[in-house]
């Protein structure tokens, strides 16, 4: 037992050559009841960084490239409505259209638009037009709201 040189005084009876300063900050465990510390695989770290990266990053392309898809389908419908309002601007009105109401355009067999309050359902055997163009109906601007456009010159519906 060490003595005290002095009364209340503790001496260390561990020799101070054999202590670390910073026993956590060793590359090695300092003692036998430490956690074992073995050297990290470089490779298995780089490939667990850079699998997530790319997973990370893939995800942002995906959200990107859904975005474009929606900004291009939107300015696909307004090159729509443009095109159709043009068409109905030209086409020939034989009554004053209303805000809100729901007209037909059709093409006559000489090319030229005809915009008409009749549903192509309504016509019944007397169509007498080349084909249904579009539905439309006239905003409190005085604008055109595209319901359908048939641009393929069938009559099967396509949404816009």
């Amino acid at each position: 037992m060490p003595e005290n040189t002095e009364a209340g005084a503790f001496e260390n009876p561990i020799n101070p050559d054999k202590v670390a300063e910073n026993p956590g900050l060793l590359p090695y465990a300092h003692n036998a009841g430490s956690a074992v510390i073995r050297p990290e695989d470089e490779g298995k770290i780089k490939a667990k960084a850079l699998t997530a990266m790319r997973q990370q990053t893939g995800k942002q392309y995906d959200q990107l490239a859904g975005q474009m898809k929606t900004l291009l389908d939107q300015a696909k419908a307004i090159q729509k409505r443009v095109e159709v309002s043009e068409r109905v601007y030209t086409a020939a009105i034989n009554f004053e259209p209303f805000i809100g109401q729901t007209m037909y355009l059709y093409e006559k067999a000489d090319g030229s638009d005809l915009l008409s309050l009749v549903a192509p359902h309504e016509w019944g055997r007397s169509f007498k037009y080349n084909r249904y163009v579009a539905q439309v109906t006239m905003l409190y601007d005085h604008t055109w709201d595209v319901l359908f456009y048939n641009d393929e010159g069938d009559e099967e519906r396509v949404e816009i």
